[in-house]
């Protein structure tokens, strides 16, 4: 009985634990088509990023164009990787795109600042009907407090994903899929110099 009662405990003192963690992790919430803005924000575990600094990108990579290649036609964001790409480089980072033909074990975990994902999205109008065309959606993957957390902008809070050997087991399962695509995030002269990856 005694060890019952103790195991309630433990399982108590774990479930507060982990509720005190999540609040300690910035996490954006999804707005209108957003997600790659909260990404962006989410890995960095701040709100350095806004939509008129993504929008200026888009002005900048095509001053020219009247519908900009880089967003969505009704302005409420979908923005795509070219524009992750310049908004790392704002904060001396890379994005680099996963050939998943290769070992997810292949990366040096300790220089990556984190993973940006494309995966279907699962939109529906109205929550029922699916859209006649595809749609994705991009979700940041980092570590925080030594653990790795999903911290996909549709979730009401971060998913605890654990270790290094299980966020390579979360990713490997992951890229398995044709329509998913993995980046790398790391630091300019990490993917100068090749270092996120294993010799």
């Amino acid at each position: 009985m005694n060890s019952i009662i103790n195991g309630i405990k433990a399982l108590n003192s774990s479930e507060k634990h982990k509720k005190s963690n999540l609040k300690n992790i910035y996490h954006e919430k999804q707005k209108k088509e957003l997600c790659a803005l909260h990404s962006l924000n989410n890995l960095f575990q701040d709100d350095f990023y806004t939509k008129a600094k993504l929008d200026q990108i888009c002005i900048e990579l095509c001053p020219q164009e009247w519908l900009n290649p880089h967003r969505g036609i009704l302005g409420r964001g979908n923005y795509n990787i070219n524009i992750i790409m310049k908004a790392l480089q704002l904060r001396d980072h890379e994005a680099i795109w996963f050939d998943k033909r290769r070992s997810i074990s292949i990366l040096n975990l300790s220089k990556i600042k984190g993973f940006i994902l494309n995966i279907p999205s699962d939109y529906k109008i109205g929550g029922f009907i699916p859209l006649p065309w595809e749609k994705k959606h991009w979700i940041a993957v980092t570590k925080i407090a030594d653990v790795y957390y999903n911290l996909d902008s549709k979730l009401d809070e971060p998913e605890l994903i654990g270790s290094e050997d299980k966020l390579i087991l979360y990713l490997e399962n992951l890229i398995k899929s044709k329509d998913k695509e993995l980046f790398v995030i790391v630091k300019k002269d990490v993917e100068f110099d090749s270092t996120w990856k294993l010799k």
